[in-house]
């Protein structure tokens, strides 16, 4: 059978997912009568709250006689390494941009990741049927891309479709077509077949499924040869090792799910179950004559966090999962799936420092934990600071912010103060893009700021760019915090008592213990306050009316806000159903002198 294997890269939220769900229906993998949903790809509890792909993941559509993989791939930065290791398996890629706001900072990313692989794009200008939209203005800006991440002659060559996801149509010209077979005509034509050079067996497994029955599975593309049920190979591990082992079962992608077979032959993407002890990256060889292929490479982490088990007065109340030996499993079971995060012991045994992309990165890591039942405390997030030659230097990244024009002074006043730089001013419609190079340290807490100035009007994007020299101190919180004298139960009469001392993350009867942050000051410097003191009653006095009922609501704060607010001293208590920040120290008296001897020693 004729094979195509495809990738979707893009911006996030320039369509992929839609995408995906219009080539699913043009196929007819659904029943006429079936309810099939939107964001059929998106499975993932997570993914679905949150609107965003995490998880690279595979379909096959059958069209015209001839087998389609299509592979939806995330669209933020922070995931780049999910992207990484699945353009191996692809031949083409099909690289949506958005008709009005044109090539985005990840545009850029994995398109330089597809040109490298020497992959067939195919470009799709989506969402025409927006207001002021510019699709021949975006086209050029494309090629301009293009040009400029060093694309071969061929490359440059690329065809263009028009279309809108939302509305079920593509086309190779503007004129609205009925659906999306131009489309679908197009990856049959411009999208090479996998080729199938000669040799023995070759197959690298570029990601991990997981069944409870089976156990963990292995998915890749066959490079070279075929693969059978049965067979004996050579498992050729990154770090050199290799051992033989017996393939038990084989299955490939169809629709939305798996098919049994016996053979899969070079060029088709399959899952192989019976492996043991694999790594992402590993290649599935000969048993007689094994040859590896490239190891997959990842670009570095830029940022870490501590990761410590959780050891609050309230510890154990919530989750099932509480010991150092739990964490320390959960967390190298992700690395093995994780490409871009790695973990290492710190110097304490109960916790671990965990390096990643980013906020969302890291905050996508802990959330999963928590739903699966662990309670732990994370830190502060710290960029990674490197020596090069003999200086200090830290990660920078591109900053790309689209605002309204009124907001556009607000904007660049926050970014210069967070030691960022302005490289580019251009008007796009009543919109105003701005880009500047920014310490990846100025966007810890810039995203909260930036949409409270703006009026939640900016839309914001960043990609790691370079380690250049340290740009020296960044202004943080300006506020201090309120923090809890002592443990018990918050009373309405206390908080109301409070209110001009600053804002509350509490409410009243709310279980608080002691050196847990309640709330932000309306001044710099910390306050310990008693939020749990009662009205005393007596003969002499009224019980009266009571305060409570006009007690501002306490502020929420999502697990990645939380991130972004605390400071160095500070952590955050992370439990199946609460999220509290506290201080890393409970106690005052050894917080005043922990903070005189770091003095001292400064």
């Amino acid at each position: 059978m004729n094979i195509r294997n495809i990738a979707i890269i893009a911006h996030v939220d320039h369509g992929k997912t839609t995408l995906v769900d219009k080539i699913l229906h043009q196929a007819n993998v659904f029943r006429a009568n079936q309810d099939s949903g939107d964001l059929i790809m998106d499975s993932n509890d997570l993914e679905r709250e949150r609107g965003i792909t995490i998880f690279s993941k595979n379909a096959s559509v059958e069209y015209k006689g001839t087998k389609i993989n299509v592979i939806d791939t995330p669209g933020h930065a922070d995931f780049g390494g999910e992207v990484e290791r699945v353009l191996k398996m692809a031949d083409g890629v099909i690289l949506l941009v958005d008709a009005f706001e044109g090539p985005m900072p990840q545009t850029r990313f994995v398109l330089q990741k597809a040109l490298q692989l020497n992959l067939k794009p195919i470009v799709v200008i989506n969402k025409v049927d927006k207001a002021n939209c510019r699709p021949d203005e975006v086209h050029d800006a494309v090629f301009e891309l293009f040009f400029n991440l060093d694309a071969t002659e061929e490359q440059l060559n690329f065809p263009t479709f028009y279309g809108s996801g939302k509305n079920g149509w593509f086309n190779n010209t503007l004129e609205q077509s009925e659906d999306i077979s131009p489309l679908m005509d197009g990856i049959l034509e411009y999208v090479p077949e996998p080729s199938t050079p000669e040799g023995n067996l070759q197959m690298q497994i570029t990601s991990l499924d997981y069944s409870s029955f089976l156990g963990r599975i292995a998915v890749g593309k066959v490079a070279r040869a075929s693969i059978e049920e049965g067979q004996w190979t050579t498992l050729m591990q990154t770090d050199g090792t290799s051992k033989k082992q017996k393939i038990r079962e084989l299955y490939i992608f169809e629709a939305l799910g798996k098919r049994k077979v016996t053979k899969v032959f070079a060029g088709d993407i399959c899952a192989v179950v019976g492996i043991e002890d694999f790594n992402i990256g590993d290649t599935i060889a000969d048993a007689e004559n094994p040859e590896a292929l490239p190891v997959i490479s990842v670009d570095e982490p830029t940022m870490n966090m501590l990761f410590g088990i959780n050891n609050s007065p309230f510890y154990g109340k919530d989750g099932k999962f509480v010991t150092s030996r739990h964490l320390r499993d959960r967390l190298m079971k992700e690395t093995e799936k994780n490409l871009a995060l790695r973990v290492t012991d710190s110097e304490n045994a109960d916790s671990f420092m965990v390096y990643g992309r980013g906020i969302l990165h890291l905050g996508v890591l802990i959330e999963t934990m928590r739903r699966e039942g662990y309670e732990l405390t994370v830190g502060q997030p710290q960029v990674i600071v490197k020596l090069v030659d003999g200086k200090k230097c830290e990660p920078y990244e591109t900053l790309v912010v689209d605002v309204p024009q009124d907001f556009a002074s607000k904007v660049i006043d926050l970014v210069t103060r967070r030691k960022g730089e302005m490289l580019i001013m251009e008007t796009k419609g009543e919109m105003q893009h701005l880009e500047f190079e920014i310490p990846s340290r100025g966007l810890i807490g810039l995203r909260t700021q930036m949409l409270t100035a703006t009026a939640g009007e900016a839309v914001m994007a960043h990609r790691f760019n370079d380690y250049k020299p340290w740009k020296g101190a960044i202004p943080g919180r300006n506020n201090g915090v309120l923090i809890a004298k002592e443990a018990g139960t918050t009373t309405g009469y206390s908080l109301d008592k409070l209110q001009d001392r600053g804002s509350f993350f509490v409410d009243p009867g709310e279980e608080v213990y002691k050196g847990m942050i309640i709330g932000e000051t309306n001044k710099p410097g910390d306050l310990v306050v008693n939020p749990n003191e009662g009205k005393k009653l007596t003969n002499m006095r009224a019980s009266g009316t009571d305060g409570a009922a006009n007690i501002a609501p306490k502020i929420l704060m999502t697990l990645e806000e939380c991130m972004e607010y605390i400071q160095h001293d500070e952590c955050i208590e992370v439990t199946p159903n609460f999220i509290r920040m506290r201080k890393t120290i409970l106690d005052e008296e050894e917080r005043k002198r922990s903070a005189k001897g770091m003095k001292a020693e400064a």
